[in-house]
């Protein structure tokens, strides 16, 4: 499963500093002016698990293959970016396809950075952004209307994806997101969902993006940000984008010792690796042969088969069983006979429903 994660932010809040911090490299460029991103940054991000490498070195192989994130660093928003102000459409095109939204919140203040607004006020610059989503998913329902007034004449069984388009038409024009839609479990929402791909349907991450010292006390403007974060059951991380990049060029070592000093128990990568997980309901399991040990990432409440699926469609289709050990009695007893020895051993059929961390040893037949 590929995860992949928008970042988006008016312009000058830190998005591509943040990037570069995210990705551990200085490869987004950054200046103090607006929409210095123009093409989207990208980047492939390996998931750091010390299970995957612990997983490793007792089974004695070199290759590693971790789980990966996608981020997409796109250009900054303003206000009327949904009707094309500061190429805002062509921006708001780039995120359609990401499973989540990382929205960068300046929560600092810097007179050598401007802001557009003159100075920052998170509860403003995200409502700004909040709007700009919901009238480009507005936009989105209404030339999907235009086609289905004229299907459904022909089509009565279009009935019930007009009636939600129509419930969704009315609950944007209201400036609700459709994270809040009260129909989101409809299987005609769905499918419309997968086939638009509303952008505020997506989770949404805010990230605070705050001054050094802000990092072990929290200032008015962090603290505002997250009253619309709590408003909004979600989740908001603190960050200083402008340290972690500086430390880049740094040793590991060196890097940990000064991250201590500043009181930054995590990284950033790791606290959005987490946040991401957890809000898109994401689990990790590992599978190992005498090349490689691996990581994969799958949905929770996924089936063995489904998992087997995800390292090559034959390994669902020809599922036969599953040789499972969470990760702690696999590193415990280190191979396969000494679980069986042990008496711990799992053998797992069609129906068992994978946990994260485990182990797996697909049985298969094509």
């Amino acid at each position: 499963m590929n995860l992949s994660i928008g970042i988006v932010g008016l312009p000058n809040v830190g998005k591509s500093t943040t990037f570069n911090a995210l990705i551990e490299e200085q490869n987004a460029q950054v200046a103090n002016y607006p929409f210095c991103t123009i093409e989207p940054n990208k980047a492939i991000v390996p998931i750091p698990d010390h299970r995957l490498t612990r997983l490793a070195e007792i089974v004695g192989v070199e290759k590693v293959i971790p789980a990966t994130i996608e981020f997409m660093d796109i250009a900054g928003l303003v206000k009327g970016a949904s009707q094309g102000e500061g190429l805002g459409n062509q921006f708001l095109s780039h995120i359609r396809n990401v499973d989540a939204i990382l929205h960068v919140v300046r929560c600092f203040d810097d007179e050598n950075i401007a802001h557009v607004s003159g100075s920052p006020n998170p509860r403003e610059d995200i409502e700004i952004i909040t709007t700009e989503l919901i009238l480009a998913d507005y936009q989105q329902i209404e030339r999907r209307l235009e086609k289905l007034e004229r299907q459904v004449k022909g089509d009565k069984k279009l009935r019930d994806t007009l009636d939600t388009a129509l419930a969704l038409k009315e609950s944007l024009a209201k400036g609700n997101p459709l994270w809040n839609f009260p129909d989101a479990d409809n299987p005609t929402f769905i499918a419309l969902n997968q086939e638009l791909q509303f952008l505020t349907a997506k989770p949404v991450i805010y990230l605070a993006n705050v001054a050094e010292e802000g990092l072990l006390e929290d200032s008015d403007y962090f603290l505002s940000a997250k009253e619309i974060a709590d408003q909004e059951n979600t989740t908001i991380l603190k960050i200083c984008s402008k340290l972690e990049e500086d430390l880049i060029p740094l040793e590991p070592a060196d890097k940990a010792e000064y991250l201590e000093i500043s009181g930054i128990e995590k990284t950033s990568i790791e606290k959005v690796i987490t946040s991401c997980y957890r809000i898109l309901n994401l689990i990790s399991f590992f599978t190992f042969n005498d090349k490689e040990a691996r990581a994969w990432t799958i949905e929770a409440g996924w089936k063995a088969p489904q998992a087997a699926g995800q390292i090559h469609t034959d390994f669902e289709s020809g599922f036969i069983r599953a040789e499972v050990a969470p990760f702690e009695l696999f590193a415990e007893h280190q191979s396969w006979s000494a679980l069986k020895e042990a008496g711990v051993a799992q053998s797992e059929g069609k129906e068992y429903i994978v946990n994260d961390g485990d182990v797996i040893l697909f049985r298969f037949n094509v």
